[in-house]
């Protein structure tokens, strides 16, 4: 099915521009509310599945949301208090780590001069720091600290968003009930946002754990912290894995040198391969994929509009954007726009035998 490119006048483009550059600006203006709505959100739409499933078992409605969230305190308590444990004490050491960082870079500049090749520290260390990537770490897990001092809000909306859930479906029975297409519509779009997060989060936690085990069989310092940040990181793909394992790695190479610095990055890059390039694109599909410059473009966008919750979610929320545009026949041009290279091949193989004249 090809999609119908509306017709674009000079005073529609404006008056569309227009209101893009108000909402960005309002969603920059409102990112203390708005940011905590958007997980709540997020969190009600993955504690959805496990809801529906206990009530699939005939627990009454009440009762399921208790069990959720009660699950739901129990793990964010946990992993805020890591959060907070972590970023504390690796904060309190960081000064010392870049200390001997800079005098492995300076053992290493002279033994570049010994032969032959000539460069001047200082002048290189002024542009290119590799203690900032350690503060990155750091920096984003704190940004993040900070999401839990509105856990209350955050929690309380899940849990209302929770019990309103079937009372909207049954609202939008009511509102749709002429226009079965747009309900299917919605009922689709709903599905493959709540199949997203459910997939990468699993994948997430998958890439967490396997990479806090690894670090911390090599004996690398706070494992805990670097799963967590892969964890999170995650959700970012390909950029996320490169940003999560450069601090892990450069703390590596002060504590043990270069041979344990190469076995940390090794098992980074087989986590990302396994999990990136093999379990989460058969787990999710390829018509869900995004092209690695939307990628990019959406980690830059939503990381300048809400900071390091905004790059961390950059790619649900641009997915969940793509899903959008693609539940529509005028916008479904857009979506192939941000799409990777395989779900265009996808979509160009449906197209084509859907045209093929059927034999009669």
């Amino acid at each position: 099915m090809t999609a119908n490119l509306p017709k674009i006048t000079g005073f529609s483009f404006l008056a569309t521009a227009g209101w893009v550059i108000i909402l960005i600006a309002g969603m920059r203006a409102g990112h203390a509310i708005l940011v905590p709505l958007l997980l709540s959100m997020f969190l009600a739409i993955i504690c959805a599945g496990p809801m529906m499933w206990l009530e699939g078992k005939r627990v009454p409605s009440g009762l399921a949301v208790l069990i959720v969230m009660l699950g739901v305190l129990g793990v964010g308590t946990a992993v805020g208090a890591m959060i907070g444990t972590s970023v504390h004490d690796f904060s309190r050491a960081l000064p010392r780590y870049e200390v001997r960082l800079q005098q492995e870079l300076g053992t290493f500049f002279g033994w570049l001069q010994d032969i032959g090749i000539s460069m001047s520290p200082p002048d290189l260390l002024a542009y290119v720091n590799p203690g900032a990537a350690m503060q990155l770490g750091a920096n984003m897990l704190a940004g993040l600290s900070g999401i839990f001092a509105n856990s209350f809000l955050i929690i309380m909306t899940v849990i209302f968003m929770l019990m309103e859930s079937s009372t909207f479906q049954r609202k939008l029975h009511l509102i749709w009930r002429s226009d079965q297409q747009s309900m299917r519509s919605f009922g689709q779009f709903c599905y493959d946002v709540q199949h997203l997060l459910a997939i990468k989060t699993a994948v997430s936690i998958g890439t967490g754990l396997v990479v806090g085990i690894w670090v911390a069989v090599l004996g690398v310092d706070f494992p805990v912290l670097w799963g967590l940040l892969a964890f999170l990181l995650n959700y970012i793909p390909n950029l996320g894995s490169i940003i999560a394992g450069a601090p892990a790695v450069l703390l590596a190479l002060i504590q043990f040198g270069v041979g344990r610095a190469l076995l940390v990055a090794v098992g980074y890059v087989v986590v990302n391969i396994i999990f990136g390039n093999v379990v989460e694109p058969k787990l999710m599909g390829q018509r869900l994929g995004l092209s690695t410059l939307s990628v990019f473009l959406s980690l830059v966008f939503w990381g300048w509009v809400w900071g390091p919750v905004g790059m961390i979610l950059s790619v649900p929320l641009t997915m969940v954007v793509k899903i959008g545009l693609e539940s529509r026949e005028d916008t479904r041009w857009i979506a192939l726009l941000l799409a990777s290279d395989a779900a265009v091949k996808e979509a160009a193989l449906t197209f084509s035998s859907s045209s093929e004249p059927k034999a009669i």
